[in-house]
């Protein structure tokens, strides 16, 4: 396995694959559990080269947001990553992604970009979509996987290839979960085991929103809310941001109760933040995530 450190060494490999038919791209920030394992897996089985790419991406964090704390273990996460076989691994470094001159940003706009969380977390979404466009251009892969739970950077990302027209095909897996129903994340590893026993008050909330969705009775939208709400309330310790009905790829709210539907769900223990979603796919059916046994 290659792990390629600069743009250009990363260039120059990609350009050396001229016989090469499909080449897939799983972009993560590192520290990888069985959520990015999933992906690698998936896109092994789905093209002649597969990379991963590891970089904390400094543009996508707030000024008091856990930049330098994010968990890191490159031997540890390389290792997996060779297991698992993938080809190469770009490691590029903060200044060679963003050099001092650097001046052009990706800006999505409207309420994709900014309710939910570009609400709590403003600029967040241009640095997502600046530095996924960037891998795209220097890795040119005809498929890039990323994982359900991040629902709106899932909807930013397919809205920015529509839109600019990118020679890419996405690939959205199920999100991951421990046996309690806790989606797999890097920042559970922030959790001391008091929160991290709280902490699947979001998939309970989920739930209880899945099956207020369900009933004839259920109040619209605003019946599902109360319903995720109730459950986070009843956990003290659980700082709810917001728990809402927003339609999967334009993240406006939903007026009505229809599929496609998303359940989304932040709230903090302590000075952590966590995310989750469930997912109501055109057809009906729901893709609430895997249980890992």
């Amino acid at each position: 396995m290659h792990v390629i450190t600069t743009v250009q060494e990363m260039l120059d490999m990609c350009a050396s694959w001229t016989d090469v038919q499909s080449v897939g791209l799983v972009p993560t920030m590192g520290y990888l559990h069985k959520g990015h394992l999933s992906l690698v897996q998936q896109a092994r089985t789905e093209n002649e080269i597969l990379l991963a790419s590891i970089f904390v991406n400094p543009t996508q964090f707030g000024p008091r947001e856990d930049l330098t704390r994010y968990p890191r273990d490159l031997p540890h996460d390389l290792s997996m990553l060779e297991e698992c076989g993938v080809d190469a691994v770009f490691v590029p470094t903060a200044s060679d992604m963003y050099p001092p001159d650097f001046a052009t940003y990706v800006e999505p706009t409207g309420v994709l970009a900014t309710g939910a969380e570009g609400a709590s977390r403003p600029a967040h979404f241009r640095g997502v979509a600046t530095v996924v466009l960037k891998l795209f251009q220097i890795i040119q892969p005809q498929h890039a996987y990323f994982g359900q739970k991040d629902a709106q950077q899932v909807a930013v990302i397919t809205r920015m290839v529509a839109d600019l027209n990118l020679p890419v095909t996405l690939r959205i897996l199920p999100t991951i979960r421990e046996t309690d129903g806790l989606a797999m994340s890097s920042r559970n590893a922030y959790l001391a085991p008091p929160a991290r026993a709280i902490a699947p008050v979001l998939y309970r909330a989920l739930l209880a929103g899945q099956q207020a969705f369900g009933r004839a009775s259920t109040d619209g939208p605003a019946g599902v809310v109360r319903a995720m709400q109730k459950v986070v309330n009843n956990e003290p310790e659980a700082r709810l941001d917001y728990a809402e009905v927003r339609d999967p790829y334009t993240f406006l709210p939903l007026e009505t109760l229809q599929a496609p539907a998303l359940l989304i769900i932040a709230l903090s223990l302590g000075s952590t933040r966590l995310i989750d979603n469930f997912l109501l796919r055109v057809d009906g059916t729901w893709s609430t995530g895997c249980m890992q046994i």
